[in-house]
């Protein structure tokens, strides 16, 4: 069993979280579920957060990844890179300090990234998901 994360807020120099709170905020308007944001600098070099949210069906997982490609294109940050399949139950989409991972349920209990990253800790988002 993976040990509890602390909940943190970083600090005011972190670049990264307002378009964490944004991407965050993206996912729950559309009924993310386990709304979860890990400060992953200093663990690994490939972003700065990881944003991990559950879709209850395949439509949802596309509905929930096309708001957030909609609207980061709207503020002017489109993806760096998108990767998965609806079928495969998640998508990853890569915006350079963030990395959002949507799952379907059964995909994010197999692969257990809040497991994986116990040791990030987890930034407070302030959403209901």
């Amino acid at each position: 069993m993976a040990k509890p994360q602390k909940k943190t807020t970083p600090s005011e120099g972190f670049d990264a979280l307002p378009r964490t709170l944004e991407i965050a905020e993206l996912a729950a308007d559309h009924k993310a579920k386990d709304l979860k944001a890990y400060d992953v600098r200093g663990l690994t070099v490939i972003a700065d957060t990881f944003v991990l949210c559950t879709a209850t069906s395949e439509p949802q997982l596309k509905a929930i990844v096309g708001a957030v490609r909609d609207g980061m294109k709207e503020v002017g940050v489109p993806p760096l890179y998108v990767e998965g399949a609806l079928s495969g139950g998640w998508m990853l989409m890569d915006y350079g300090d963030v990395i959002l991972h949507v799952f379907r349920e059964d995909a994010r209990d197999f692969y257990d990234l809040d497991g994986l990253w116990a040791d990030a800790p987890e930034i407070a988002l302030g959403i209901d998901a």
